[in-house]
């Protein structure tokens, strides 16, 4: 089993940056890619970053150049660094693996952004 928990979600204005932050537990987080997700309110749930074992990234067209997803293996913990962010950056933020066809989730973190 994996347990994905994230923090670090909260209240910014546009411009600024926050720091998200998912701690896995379980030893297949050492052998799978993490992805971020966001949803906003009516919307379907969209990847916004990934990241492999070994270091390898994906953003999506939306984030890239804002956004830096990272890992530190010593923690069991990745993270999504915001920066320059949004309005339209605000949604919920899920930290997300997955292990053969089982797929696993964090509880969700709240990211506001106001103008």
């Amino acid at each position: 089993q994996v347990q994905l928990v994230e923090s670090g979600g909260g209240l910014v204005q546009a411009g600024g940056s926050l720091r998200l932050s998912c701690v896995a537990s379980g030893s297949s987080f050492r052998i799978l890619a993490v992805d971020w997700y966001r949803q906003a309110p009516g919307k379907q749930r969209d990847m916004v970053a990934s990241i492999t074992l070994r270091g390898f990234t994906n953003y999506a067209d939306s984030v890239k150049g804002r956004f830096t997803i990272s890992r530190d293996g010593a923690k069991n913990t990745v993270y999504l660094q915001m920066n320059s962010l949004k309005p339209e950056d605000t949604a919920v933020y899920y930290c997300h693996t997955n292990v053969g066809p089982i797929d696993y989730w964090g509880q969700g973190t709240q990211v506001t952004v106001s103008s």
